[in-house]
């Protein structure tokens, strides 16, 4: 099977799409699977719909229309990334067996609150697959998390299942590191089976960084590239150490973040305070790039080496090619060796749409694709929803 791995992240920057070639035996048994990355191409949000998700996405005043609206105005981007990535790739669509598409998300609380006299989780993804489906004329999945969260789960995260399949090791310990938006890790202990692997988010990630670039340049960078910005500032220890008072720190796994936790309202705050101590926009980059650092390696000594013994972290990411960043983390965590995820064959920028690729085809084979130790269900899940293309 030729699939499309569809997927766009908490920083809303646009469309990952992965050409995945996987044999019949991935809807079999889990243990063996063979999938190969063959193609990978990305493509831009026009600035209108990014800003409309970003919006939507950190909480503001929206109607019901827009969110409808949205909804299909993604899928259409969706499908057409789909079909452009075909002609890039010069693959035929009629080629391609099976889409699997992440979409956007706009809402994800993994652990549930009271809400109309009951307790409720949710999650929340857009770019409509049905629209996804009659564009491209390819049966397409998506809406993963709903069903693991049915299942008592965080529906998050849902990359360790491939990560299990591309970094286990049979003597080495290893933690698989993405930092996107939100940073989250995947560990995988020596030898490990599918029910010793957990995962978990351990904070931000680019997001406040990415904020703060956006917002001191007046929107002239999007990201702090080679960490420019930050490395004009220093390090304040004192505001480091307030930051990591959040509450989000302590919880232990399974636990998922978003822009609930730490997007434009906790990133108004942090702006306005360091406005009222005057303290200079490189140092707090700088700080805020330190924070996730240092949030990640506090993560790995309170929740990870107690229970774990890691030789490896392999990095992915946006923030992989963040210097200053990933100079913190050696520091902090100096028995790790670091390699970058490119080096086991499917780049750190693609292994999320990798990711819905594989999810797709064990759903599309009856065959379950959550890991209840990662996101915390009660037993294993068929995610994903299927959008039937027209008959050929």
């Amino acid at each position: 099977m030729l699939v499309l791995g569809l997927m766009s992240g908490t920083s809303a920057d646009g469309i990952d799409v992965a050409l995945v070639r996987v044999s019949d035996s991935l809807g079999g048994s889990p243990a063996a699977p063979r999938a190969r990355l063959e193609n990978f191409a990305a493509f831009a949000y026009p600035p209108a719909v990014r800003e409309a998700v970003l919006r939507l996405a950190n909480g503001d005043a929206i109607t019901t229309r827009e969110v409808s609206q949205l909804n299909f105005r993604l899928g259409e981007l969706f499908a057409d990334a789909a079909l452009r990535a075909c002609r890039k790739f010069r693959v035929s669509p009629r080629r391609i067996s099976l889409i699997g598409s992440h979409g956007q998300t706009l809402y994800h609380q993994g652990a549930p609150s009271p809400f109309l006299g009951g307790r409720v989780s949710s999650s929340l993804q857009l770019a409509e697959p049905a629209v996804i489906a009659e564009r491209t004329g390819i049966t397409t999945i998506a809406d993963f998390r709903p069903a693991d969260i049915a299942a008592g789960g965080q529906g998050a995260p849902l990359v360790p299942f491939v990560d299990y399949l591309l970094y286990r090791h049979p003597r080495r310990g290893r933690v698989a590191l993405n930092i996107g938006g939100i940073a989250n890790v995947s560990v995988l202990p020596a030898a490990a089976q599918p029910k010793s692997v957990f995962a978990f988010d351990t904070g931000p990630g680019n997001m406040i960084i990415d904020a703060l670039a956006v917002h001191f340049t007046r929107g002239r960078v999007r990201y702090d590239r080679d960490a420019r910005l930050a490395r004009r500032g220093h390090l304040l220890p004192e505001l480091l150490n307030e930051w990591l008072a959040h509450p989000f720190f302590r919880m232990p796994p399974p636990k998922t973040a978003g822009r609930e936790e730490f997007g434009a309202p906790y990133v108004a705050r942090l702006i306005a305070a360091a406005k009222r101590r005057r303290i200079h926009p490189a140092d707090l980059i700088h700080t805020v790039t330190a924070f996730t650092s240092v949030s990640i390696a506090r993560a790995f000594r309170n929740f990870v080496f107690p229970r774990v013994r890691v030789n490896d972290l392999i990095i992915s990411g946006g923030g992989a090619r963040n210097p200053l960043l990933v100079a913190y983390l050696a520091a902090l965590l100096p028995s790790l060796k670091i390699i970058p995820a490119d080096e086991f064959g499917v780049p750190g920028d693609a292994k999320e749409a990798f990711a819905f690729a594989i999810l797709a085809c064990k759903a599309f084979h009856h065959h379950a694709n959550n890991l209840p130790s990662a996101t915390g269900a009660r037993h294993p899940a068929i995610m994903g929803k299927i959008s039937y293309a027209r008959p050929r």
